[in-house]
């Protein structure tokens, strides 16, 4: 598959098979994850790839419920499928001089660099036909207590991979002309 292939047809996937995911098909995914640009190529990410049922379990467990009561969608596909991808980032690496001085008024920039490793997780993974979701809403800190993630990384987002039992339709994106402005913003 084309890269603009993928970008045009990946979708988010919410009902998974159990068909099991190959070792090799796995590292493919993180290869991809693992070449994406960061600041200073600080490569500030780091995966966790989770495939223990008990421990998917204690993970979907953190995702946040709907008011109501309604479980969350994502609940049944972390339960489901073969691997579960969790991101965490090292704080003070992506975004810093050397000596860890913030260098621009956004911050560290951890959620950029790690946003950049996930995209390119998420197409490679649908080039290969698997489906994924990007979670985030969880209780962050709590799953990564269960992760054992340190304290100088923030777990920033998971994501289930596995194969696709749905088939969803496209959701509508804005058109070019109401997001696109020539040379100063408002300009079109």
């Amino acid at each position: 598959m084309e890269a603009l292939e993928a970008i045009e047809t990946r979708r988010s996937i919410r009902k998974y098979k159990s068909d099991p995911i190959d070792d090799k098909t796995v590292e493919l995914v993180l290869e991809a994850g693992r070449r994406a640009p960061s600041w200073a190529n600080t490569q500030c990410w780091r995966f966790i790839v989770v495939r223990d049922n008990k421990m998917k379990a204690k993970v979907a467990d953190t995702l946040f419920k709907r008011p109501g009561g309604f479980e969350n969608p994502a609940t049944e596909a972390v339960n489901t499928v073969p691997v579960l991808i969790i991101v965490c980032a090292q704080m003070g690496k992506s975004g810093c001089r050397p000596d860890g001085e913030i260098v621009t008024e956004k911050g560290d920039w951890y959620m950029f660099d790690t946003a950049l490793a996930v995209q390119n997780m998420v197409l490679a993974a649908h080039a290969l036909g698997l489906g994924t979701v990007i979670l985030g809403a969880f209780d962050a800190p709590r799953a990564a207590e269960i992760l054992g993630v340190p304290d100088d990384y923030s777990l920033i987002t998971l994501f289930p991979l596995g194969y696709p039992d749905e088939d969803p339709e496209p959701r509508p994106r804005k058109e070019l002309d109401e997001i696109v402005f020539r040379d100063k913003f408002g300009v079109k």
